[in-house]
């Protein structure tokens, strides 16, 4: 099993920025994808980005120039630093893992982004 621990999450007012971590613990594979997905109330789970362990990065339309995803391979950690803020922002942000045979989620964190 992989574990996910996630940090970061708060309130912050628009056009400002947050950074969220999560590190990884457990069967971790060498090959693997490590990402952020959000969920908003009454929405369905979307992909914000992800990046492989080679560092290949996906990026949703809707923040890319404003989001940063990175990984540090020897913590087993992603980051997302999420710069210029908008309200509709406002998720919960949930980190995924996947590798060739497995997908976990973390537990989720909340960002709320006022206006």
């Amino acid at each position: 099993q992989v574990q996910l621990v996630e940090s970061g999450g708060g309130l912050v007012q628009a056009g400002g920025s947050l950074r969220l971590s999560c590190a990884a613990s457990g069967r971790i594979f060498r090959v693997n994808t490590m990402g952020w997905y959000r969920q908003a109330p009454g929405q369905q789970r979307e992909l914000v980005a992800d990046i492989t362990s080679s560092g290949t990065t996906n990026y949703a339309d809707s923040v890319k120039g404003r989001f940063t995803i990175s990984r540090d391979n020897a913590k087993n950690t992603v980051y997302l630093q999420m710069n210029s803020l908008k309200p509709e922002a406002t998720a919960i942000y949930y980190c995924n893992y996947r590798d060739v045979s497995y997908n976990y989620w973390g537990q989720g964190t909340q960002v709320t982004v006022s206006s």
